[in-house]
């Protein structure tokens, strides 16, 4: 199964793999995902799109049992404030439905920030841009490909 993301990462030479999982859309959740992958959640990185007060919309990746925070995401991308994007702009904006959106292959180019504990992990996950797809690759892949900055964003 090939997703945008998928065909991205192999233009760009770099190696992942594909993990897939079916979960009703009104159950999805990143920690639920991971246990029917079989992997830990903490490698699971969930991507959340916000929209900042002088930036605009911009995404941020962390682990999924994890909860961000806003403040810390808000300064860190150059805004006073930031929120999560409203649920029906997700779609116009990334390409991608909830519970799907990747920070590789979005509709408009976002700014993406990585909570820093991807680096702790030899491979970690993104969703594939689909339903039930998940992409498994190293960090620094990661990283090189969505140009995203690293920075601790998580409540702790």
């Amino acid at each position: 199964m090939k997703t945008n993301a998928a065909r991205i990462l192999d233009q760009a030479n770099i190696k992942y793999r594909i993990l897939t999982y079916h979960l009703p859309q009104e159950q999805f959740s990143a920690e639920r995902a991971a246990a029917l992958m079989q992997v830990p959640p903490d490698i699971v990185f969930k991507t959340l799109v916000l929209k900042g007060d002088r930036t605009g919309p911009f995404a941020a990746c962390i682990p999924s049992p994890a909860e961000l925070d806003l403040k810390a995401i808000a300064r860190i991308s150059g805004n006073k404030t930031a929120d999560l994007l409203p649920l029906k702009d997700v779609l116009p904006v990334t390409g991608y439905m909830r519970g799907s959106v990747s920070p590789i292959g979005m509709k408009k180019k976002l700014q993406a920030y990585f909570h820093d504990s991807l680096l702790s992990h030899d491979e970690i996950g993104i969703s594939g841009g689909k339903a039930g797809v998940e992409i498994l690759l190293k960090p620094e892949d990661l990283i090189s490909v969505t140009q995203a900055v690293v920075h601790p964003i998580i409540k702790r």
